[in-house]
């Protein structure tokens, strides 16, 4: 209407999310790029919040499928006999080089990969992220530790490699088969998904790289650990670390996703709404 005031029918452009003071920088920083790339690539050809949760599981499916095809590649190498000389010879430096200062170090070490141990930093870390608002985070940490558990655990049965022979253990008896490792596997979930909840709330990349770098070491130190005290192969050990990067990595994968999606559903619905709507728009021009 000339000279009258007019409601403007576009739409006010999306409120940005509050950013660190710190950009992300680095390795981590292209990571997290092209997850979100991705992610917002599926936002916008797929129609549903739903739909878009499951497009990006099946992506997160097709990765721990490749993960797993590796992961089988080296048991089958395994019990083929393949790697026993690499096994063998491994052991044998470590045991060479023992001492008691290390025997109590290897056993303190590898006490946090014990589930005594991984739970209280669970249970610790829950009741944190929870207060803190941070309640996908919780999710994650839980689904991430359970299914360690059972995948462990089903692997093992299913392989059933003897314990290692090559010297006598300075750890008490372990009666679950060898392969994989089972502290391995929960120490690269717990630390390596913590590492990875904490990263995301610290302000500087400097933190953030330090964060990581202390829970690689913590992850590398209790497979070592189970290899000097004669309980696992070196290849036990790195099919516990395999797998266990695999399922940390759909969890975080699968968590980010419904993350990401969910905070975008109403948006998403009035899209849709909106679409439904023109072909009735149009049926009432023509009337």
């Amino acid at each position: 209407m000339p000279g009258g005031w007019r409601m403007s029918t576009t739409r006010p452009p999306p409120v940005e999310h509050e950013r660190r003071a710190v950009p992300r920088a680095g390795l981590a920083a292209r990571v997290r790029d092209l997850l979100f790339g991705v992610l917002r690539w599926i936002a916008g050809h797929v129609r549903g919040f739903h739909a878009a949760i499951g497009v990006f599981l099946i992506a997160g499916v097709a990765l721990l499928g490749v993960c797993v095809f590796l992961f089988v590649t080296l048991a089958y190498q395994v019990m083929e006999g393949r790697t026993s000389g690499f096994d063998r010879a491994i052991l044998l430096w470590l045991n060479r080089h023992s001492s008691p200062g290390l025997d109590q170090w290897a056993l303190e070490v590898t006490a946090l990969g014990a589930s005594l141990v991984v739970w209280m930093l669970v249970a610790v870390a829950s009741v944190f992220l929870w207060v803190s608002k941070h309640r996908y985070s919780v999710l994650l940490l839980w689904v991430a530790i359970l299914g360690t558990g059972i995948v462990s655990s089903t692997l093992k049965a299913f392989y059933g490699r003897p314990r290692p022979d090559v010297f006598p253990w300075r750890t008490p008896y372990a009666p679950m088969a060898s392969f994989p490792s089972g502290h391995s596997m929960t120490a690269m979930v717990a630390y390596g998904t913590l590492a990875y909840l904490i990263a995301r709330l610290e302000p500087t990349p400097g933190l953030r790289r330090l964060t990581f770098v202390f829970a690689g070491a913590v992850i590398v130190l209790i497979g070592v650990s189970r290899m000097y005290l004669g309980v696992h192969w070196p290849t036990d050990v790195i099919g516990g670390f395999a797998m266990g990067l695999a399922w940390a990595a759909f969890c975080a994968l699968s968590i980010e996703a419904l993350r990401y999606f969910r905070t975008r559903k109403p948006e998403v619905e009035e899209i849709e709404h909106d679409l439904d709507a023109e072909p009735e728009r149009e049926l009432g021009l023509r009337r």
